[in-house]
């Protein structure tokens, strides 16, 4: 090769370098000073493959095409610093988080949120253990704030709120809120709801079959939750195991192991089981496959589907409870989770599912560290029952259906299920 080909392609290559070093300090000085210099312009993005330059430079860069503009972003930091009455109070990592927080809402799905650093702590500390609050699983129903179950021995159960019940506004005067939840995200539903032990939330609700909203008084406590209850009854001589699951969390597996010991070991002989999973919420998706796993050996529990993949979750185990008889109760509160673990008994073994139909949380959501510590909760996937079906906001029918009185002290759905357990 000539001497000056050498020379011509140096150059060149230095000039690439350069540009890109030149661009990547452009996008630090963009982020140290905000709004004076433009991150990145959609014209840069739009000639450049995301694949490739974002290798180069560590950052994301939208596709070709797709033309984003990050402009106006930093103008509106600007204008704030500049121009806003109380600018000296703003908090530039709050800012970051609130505008992280719209992002993530800006996909449109509820059950994708990005939970900052505390509450991030926070929900992962709910998985475990305890937390002060007043003890309601909270969802969606019509887009609308809904309590998925009130946790049994909570202060929301002791007040009557319901499965099922549509959170319509929120009213605490030491934490200076009274405010309507149309708006709110499950994390921000999560934070105002909850305060310190023995303050007070008054909750305006609406419920199915009633003309107009009512305000329930709700006294916060701690709320530690045994997810896993055994309990042995009798019916005509015969004694049925009543196995509670409140939801998956993390001590639920070894709750459930020991549960399951005391079943196979005890005198006498149990003769059958119910399974009971009303008001359960879900919790961990590794739950759902562990506990079908002690019923069903060597078949599908749930298949997911996700945007690069599609998995079958096969039985592990001994299916150590598959000779007892069982039936399985459920209603509104029952959800993901739970709904995967009905719905495989029902498709694999044919078990009848006895109550209300369940509420209908089809999609898994992952939770991924991010690197404040903040953590961020993704939908990667719908999971499909056994036999194909897809119950997202449908929810899963029950073959014998009971709805419970709860003006009376009876468990009508719980002496249903003992009846048609030995049919």
């Amino acid at each position: 090769m000539p001497k000056s080909h050498k020379i011509v392609s140096f150059y060149t290559l230095r000039n690439i370098i350069v540009g890109i070093l030149l661009f990547v300090f452009g996008m630090v000085i963009g982020q140290r000073y905000r709004g004076r210099i433009s991150l990145v312009s959609s014209q840069i993005a739009s000639s450049n493959s995301s694949s490739t330059l974002g290798r180069l430079v560590g950052k994301f860069v939208p596709p070709e095409n797709k033309e984003v503009d990050f402009n106006v972003f930093w103008e509106v930091w600007g204008l704030l610093e500049n121009e806003y009455l109380e600018a000296e109070q703003l908090d530039s990592q709050e800012l970051v988080d609130g505008a992280v927080r719209g992002l993530v809402q800006a996909a449109g799905d509820p059950y994708t949120v990005y939970l900052p650093p505390e509450d991030n702590k926070r929900s992962g500390e709910d998985l475990e253990g305890s937390f002060y609050g007043v003890g309601i699983e909270l969802g969606y129903i019509d887009e609308i704030l809904a309590v998925v179950a009130p946790l049994k021995g909570t202060p929301a159960e002791e007040a009557g709120i319901q499965a099922g019940d549509l959170i319509l506004h929120v009213k605490d005067e030491k934490k200076g809120i009274d405010e309507d939840s149309s708006r709110w995200s499950l994390t921000e539903a999560v934070e105002k709801i909850r305060g310190p032990r023995n303050s007070t939330v008054i909750l305006t609700l609406f419920r199915e079959g009633q003309n107009d909203t009512f305000d329930v008084v709700v006294r916060r406590d701690e709320i530690i939750v045994n997810t896993v209850d055994l309990e042995v009854l009798e019916q005509n001589d015969k004694k049925v195991a009543l196995l509670k699951v409140s939801r998956f969390g993390g001590r639920t597996e070894e709750e459930w192991d020991e549960a399951v010991k005391k079943i196979i070991s005890s005198p006498p002989k149990i003769d059958g089981i119910v399974l009971d999973m009303r008001n359960n919420p879900g919790g961990f998706f590794d739950g759902s496959i562990t506990l079908a796993s002690d019923f069903i050996q060597n078949d599908v529990v749930v298949t997911q589907k996700g945007k690069y993949f599609e998995k079958d979750y096969r039985t592990q185990g001994t299916a150590r409870l598959k000779n007892y008889p069982l039936v399985v109760l459920v209603n509104r509160g029952s959800a993901s989770a739970s709904e995967i673990v009905a719905g495989a008994l029902r498709d694999d073994l044919g078990i009848k599912l006895i109550g209300e139909k369940t509420f209908g949380k089809g999609t898994v959501q992952e939770r991924k560290e991010v690197s404040n510590g903040g953590g961020l909760h993704i939908t990667i996937g719908r999971w499909m029952l056994p036999k194909g079906d897809w119950i997202h906001d449908e929810g899963i029918p029950v073959d014998v259906e009971v709805e419970q009185n709860y003006d009376t002290d009876e468990d009508e759905v719980l002496l249903k299920g003992m009846q048609v357990l030995f049919e």
